[in-house]
């Protein structure tokens, strides 16, 4: 008997689809996120909005590239970020391709220079009843992944 049967639970699905499946999905949660005004970016400006407003935070995306694994600081920012999610029920996950990410969202609307993209904070929208099929897959991905005691998982975002 497994530890999954014992406790009722699915083993998580393993293997490249299913990471290449939460890579998707969050390629499309960003893209709907900043078509709706959903997302902020940038560490600063999303530790000032889950200090306002953490309620409102329905996603979190960490990422760093592998120079960024040495600042120190920014890592502090992580640890302090993920213990703010983890506290306050916030799905988190770690993305390892900062500029796949930059392609993805681009420069700043406002200024068009590029934006810290090491937190990326996705909203609830003012629109009620808005459900995202891309953020229900990350969550059931981030839940699965606690289940094997990956708290913060690394999602791969697709080519």
């Amino acid at each position: 008997m497994t530890l999954e049967e014992i406790h009722g639970q699915q083993p998580m699905p393993t293997g490249h689809d299913w990471m290449q499946g939460a890579g998707t999905a969050l390629h499309e949660l960003l893209v709907s996120a900043q078509r709706r005004g959903c997302l902020t970016a940038g560490v600063y400006e999303s530790a000032k909005l889950m200090n306002v407003d953490p309620d409102n935070v329905a996603f979190c995306v960490l990422a760093a590239d592998q120079e960024d694994e040495g600042d120190i600081a920014l890592q502090i920012h992580f640890t302090l970020i993920q213990a703010f999610c983890c506290e306050n029920d916030i799905d988190i996950v770690r993305v390892n391709d900062v500029a796949k990410l930059g392609a993805i969202v681009g420069p700043s609307e406002d200024s068009g220079e590029p934006r810290d993209l090491h937190c990326i904070l996705i909203t609830n929208p003012n629109e009620e009843g808005w459900k995202d099929p891309a953020l229900e897959k990350l969550n059931l991905f981030c839940e699965e992944s606690r289940n094997v005691n990956d708290w913060v998982p690394t999602i791969t975002l697709p080519e």
